[in-house]
């Protein structure tokens, strides 16, 4: 295939350069209508991929996870690749560069990526006025972070401004609570923290609200989080990335890939069990294949997100999820 190629070319450079590089030349790409156009039709999924949730229409059940497209820049060639639905972000209030460089580390032999990128976005002003701009035709999600100096004791403030700036250009906004990059970021998910989180964005709330949750909680957390969530939230993000490690991964981050499949998998079964059959629920999570797709909805999710088997299968990879 092309891909094979290109990725080849591609994984010879620097990961976060590689990313550069291929999100400027979409950039470019989607700024030539015959060209989108083009795309478009080549990767549009069958029409017996649409689903409704929240009362939105998914061209397909496949969507593109939170972290790909930080600052909302690529959401016409997102969705002209055949991707049912684009997670912009993590946004957060104001701008900041993330953590120092390198940040983004390659496993091939293990298809997954190590990442700690550390929520490095042009802040929510910025964003918001490109979501505004963004034609959409497929649902559009932003997820929504607090920056780096902001205390425990001020999140809530932190994450409601950012909301009320951006959630309303978009169709449902996404909490992100669970980011191994930001320190303390995960201790939000705690039921005491998140009841008032989602307290507060319920006062401002413009449209659906989800909780995007960490895959290294036991089963008591995640029956806490499950029942704040079912009260509060209108849905859960079955998961973020790890910080579990396969023997030679000795980078600091966020774990993503096809090592989280099985364990990703297992938490959102054990989060259905505990949220009942109706609750909507995203899966997440080494997603590579149609039977790792199939996985993920017989484990409860309504619909399925993939961001690292794009970068290691190439630009048809929605389509062909989809159509399987």
């Amino acid at each position: 295939m092309i891909y094979d190629v290109v990725r080849r070319a591609l994984f010879h450079l620097e990961a976060e350069a590689a990313h550069e590089w291929t999100t400027a030349q979409m950039e470019a790409l989607q700024q030539i209508p015959i060209a989108l156009r083009a795309i478009a039709r080549v990767c549009r999924p069958p029409a017996s991929a649409a689903r409704t949730l929240w009362g939105l229409r998914f061209p397909s059940p496949i969507g593109i996870a939170g972290g790909f497209d930080k600052n909302a820049t690529l959401m016409p060639m997102l969705a002209a690749l055949g991707f049912g639905f684009i997670e912009v972000g993590t946004v957060t209030l104001y701008p900041q560069p993330g953590n120092p460089r390198p940040r983004l580390f390659r496993y091939p032999a293990e298809r997954a990526l190590i990442n700690r990128m550390g929520f490095n976005n042009d802040g929510a002003d910025a964003v918001a006025a490109r979501l505004r701009a963004f034609d959409r035709s497929v649902p559009l999600f932003v997820n929504v972070g607090k920056n780096r100096d902001v205390p425990l004791e001020r999140a809530t403030e932190a994450y409601v401004e950012c909301y009320r700036r951006v959630a309303p250009h978009a169709d449902a906004a996404v909490l992100n609570l669970s980011s191994p990059n930001t320190p303390g970021l995960r201790d939000l998910q705690r039921p005491e923290h998140l009841e008032a989180l989602l307290s507060a964005i319920g006062s401002v709330r413009s449209g659906p609200v989800l909780v995007k949750i960490a895959p290294d909680l036991d089963e008591t957390q995640l029956a806490e989080i499950g029942d704040v969530c079912v009260r509060k939230a209108d849905g859960m993000i079955c998961t973020n990335t790890t910080l579990a490690r396969l023997p030679g991964m000795n980078e600091a981050g966020g774990l993503s890939g096809a090592p989280l499949m099985d364990h990703a998998t297992s938490v959102l079964a054990a989060v259905r069990t505990r949220v009942g059959p109706d609750y909507p629920l995203i899966g997440v999570g080494g997603v590579f294949t149609p039977d790792d797709v199939r996985a993920k909805v017989r484990a409860g999710a309504n619909l399925v997100q993939i961001y690292t088997s794009f970068i290691y299968e190439g630009p048809m990879i929605a389509k062909r999820l989809a159509r399987a």
